[in-house]
């Protein structure tokens, strides 16, 4: 699996919503910008990811508008929230459990704690 596959980009953003939801801490955009501490990956698959984990519901308080010419844009990442599916998407999906084992081995060589 690659860093910057789907799989494990989901996995880094809802281990992290659910680690900020168990600490009662508040959620930084910066984590889970395109371009921020977590991942970089191009604009366009970050909005097609996170359009696929707000209609699937694994995530909440964030708005996906496609606005007028179908520009799409995402607001409200400092309210996102891990929903109750995904966090049973994250505990007991196989392919994430993969995700995990990946992402684990690459937080190992990162030089920011998380």
């Amino acid at each position: 699996m690659a860093r910057d596959d789907y799989y494990v980009i989901v996995y880094q953003i809802l281990s992290y919503l659910y680690r900020s939801l168990k600490e009662g801490t508040e959620v930084d955009p910066k984590m889970l910008s395109f371009d921020g501490y977590l991942f970089k990956i191009n604009e366009r698959y970050w909005l097609y990811i996170i359009e696929n984990m707000v209609n699937d519901e694994y995530i909440s308080g964030v708005q996906v508008v496609k606005a007028w010419g179908q520009e799409t844009t995402v607001s409200g990442l400092a309210d996102a929230m891990i929903t109750p599916k995904g966090i049973d998407y994250l505990c007991d999906n196989k392919t994430i459990k993969r995700a995990y084992e990946f992402a684990k081995d690459i937080l190992q060589i990162l030089p920011i704690k998380l």
